[in-house]
């Protein structure tokens, strides 16, 4: 089973490494970029993208989770809780690019995005938790 864990931590590190080189390439990150921009009735979607982004990948993860058999042993359940953890995460993911390339002046809710996707690596912990609820 811990083959399988750290096949999927690498692919988590793989995912956010790509996200995080693609921010200080792209992105010109510096103290005056981290500022919270003007939020007008224009630029309130560019808002709803990292929030929806956060809602989808939730609900999509739990939905494949609940398509598990909860009579399976815990290493036939880990290719569903792979697919489902790639799932969620390329969601966040192409959230904090679309963020990055559309609209530059909000990078601070994409690095927030990336943050989260940090914070969700896959531990043993974790995954045992996830997959016992």
């Amino acid at each position: 089973m811990n083959e399988k864990i750290k096949t999927l931590q690498i692919i988590h590190l793989g995912i956010c490494a790509g996200t995080i080189i693609a921010y200080f390439i792209v992105g010109d990150i510096s103290l005056e970029t981290l500022n919270i921009p003007a939020i007008d009735s224009n630029s309130i979607l560019y808002l709803v993208i990292p929030v929806l982004a956060f809602v989808l990948s939730s609900i999509l993860f739990k939905a494949q989770l609940k398509q598990i058999d909860p009579k399976l042993k815990l290493e036939d359940k880990l290719p569903v809780y792979q697919a489902a953890s790639i799932m969620r995460w390329a969601v966040l993911e192409g959230a904090a690019f679309l963020i990055l390339f559309i609209k530059p002046e909000f990078i601070l809710f994409g690095i927030l995005l990336i943050v989260y996707l940090l914070y969700l690596r896959p531990t043993e912990e974790r995954i045992t938790n996830d997959l016992s609820n």
